[in-house]
């Protein structure tokens, strides 16, 4: 959501703002888990505040892959948050961003991308190990629309 916001509209100066805050986070997450439970699926309740929350630490701790610090400005907006873009590239930067972020992982340790890579990893097999959901429907779209 932010980054649509700074990139295509220019609300923020970066591609953190309030979605990446834990002033925003947690009490979306916390009133979360009580509505999916109510819409009696608990378990896309979590899944969403799992994802959104593991999301937030991966931005925390994504400067270790090049021997940097801990961010925890990148999830203290308004209070602190990364400096502006130094060119404001509009809707390209999500090509920039991309390929900035594969050209830094050719040059990381592998075992600082091993474990960098390892929760989508595990995500993509707790995925297969359930089935695939989502992959029978999209199949399914593809071949009555075309």
């Amino acid at each position: 959501i932010d980054k649509p916001l700074s990139w295509g509209l220019g609300w923020f100066t970066t591609g953190h703002g309030v979605v990446h805050s834990v002033f925003v986070a947690v009490p979306v997450g916390l009133a979360l888990l009580p509505l999916a439970d109510r819409l009696r699926r608990p378990a896309l309740g979590a899944a969403v505040l799992v994802g959104y929350w593991s999301h937030l630490l991966a931005d925390v701790v994504s400067p270790l892959r090049s021997g940097g610090a801990l961010n925890f400005g990148a999830v203290l907006w308004p209070i602190a948050g990364p400096s502006p873009y130094e060119t404001d590239y509009g809707l390209w930067r999500g090509v920039v961003y991309v390929g900035r972020f594969l050209d830094g992982l050719s040059s990381v340790d592998p075992l600082v991308l091993l474990s960098y890579l390892l929760l989508p990893m595990l995500a993509f097999a707790l995925w297969l190990a359930d089935g695939a959901p989502g992959l029978a429907g999209a199949r399914r779209y593809v071949s009555t629309s075309g």
